[in-house]
């Protein structure tokens, strides 16, 4: 009887190579088949052997060329073909990366699931730019919410919520739908001139920045031309960007430099 092979849900980080886990790279040295996403980078893809067999099923909004339903049935044919399988998907895939669905069908069907953590893009974007996620005295938490749905549904977000001038809300996926999240926000409160910072392809050499305000960002990312994946980070954090998206030099000095101080946080 032949042995059932397994899959390994990689997290592929936000496009850096070396910011892949070693727990990562482990399982990409072991597989024998690789089935990935459009937003697995090529820098991650050229860690892969060259002998392994490759399956790309990428999707983008609007245009899913291979369904959820057929990827699963992909994870659970090659796994059950007695193959180690990985699957790497940008990001965690535990975060806006349907790991979970694929886990669900892939453990129904009595096949071993193991992870690998990946960075997630907004922390991937904190780090290349330096702009940070909360900030003593601009935001005391962070959120993060998607801003496409499943076949092109609406966005029956909790607006109200999601408003908070105390919060980092960041949205993932969002391009396509910047127009209606701002308009939600502000019309739930949220002022119009709430800085913006969209990235694009963060922490890999494509990476591109755009610092603009909550009632100009879709008119500003449309003339832009940015290309997925885009990553809004909406909040006060983003006032400690300059014009070309980094953290300025103000933050640098006011950061604590002694476990005392950051103990204050």
């Amino acid at each position: 009887m032949q042995n059932p092979g397994k899959v390994y849900l990689i997290g592929a980080g936000p496009g850096a190579a070396d910011l892949l886990t070693l727990r990562a790279i482990r399982m990409i040295q072991e597989a024998g088949v690789v089935v990935y996403d459009r937003l697995v980078s090529p820098e991650i893809m050229a860690l892969v052997p060259t002998h392994v067999r490759k399956i790309n099923v990428g999707k983008s909004p609007g245009a899913h060329t291979v369904p959820q339903d057929r990827i699963n049935e992909i994870l659970v044919e090659e796994a059950s073909a007695g193959n180690i399988v990985a699957r790497i998907k940008g990001g965690d895939p535990l975060i806006f990366g349907r790991g979970s669905e694929e886990a669900e069908e892939l453990l129904a069907a009595g096949i071993t699931v193991e992870y690998a953590p990946g960075i997630t893009a907004a922390q991937g974007m904190a780090a290349s730019t330096g702009i940070p996620l909360t900030h003593r005295g601009l935001a005391t938490g962070v959120r993060y919410v998607t801003g496409h749905r499943a076949r092109d549904g609406a966005l029956d977000l909790d607006w109200k919520s999601l408003a908070s001038e105390d919060t980092t809300l960041v949205v993932y996926m969002g391009a396509s739908n910047i127009g209606e999240i701002a308009m939600r926000l502000m019309a739930e409160g949220l002022p119009m001139a709430t800085p913006v910072l969209a990235v694009a392809s963060a922490s890999t050499p494509r990476e591109r920045r755009l610092v603009s305000q909550l009632d100009r960002i879709a008119l500003d990312v449309r003339g832009a031309e940015l290309k997925a994946p885009v990553l809004f980070v909406i909040g006060r954090v983003v006032s400690l960007a300059d014009a070309d998206g980094r953290v300025t030099s103000a933050l640098q000095e006011e950061a604590p430099s002694s476990p005392a101080a950051m103990a204050g946080e």
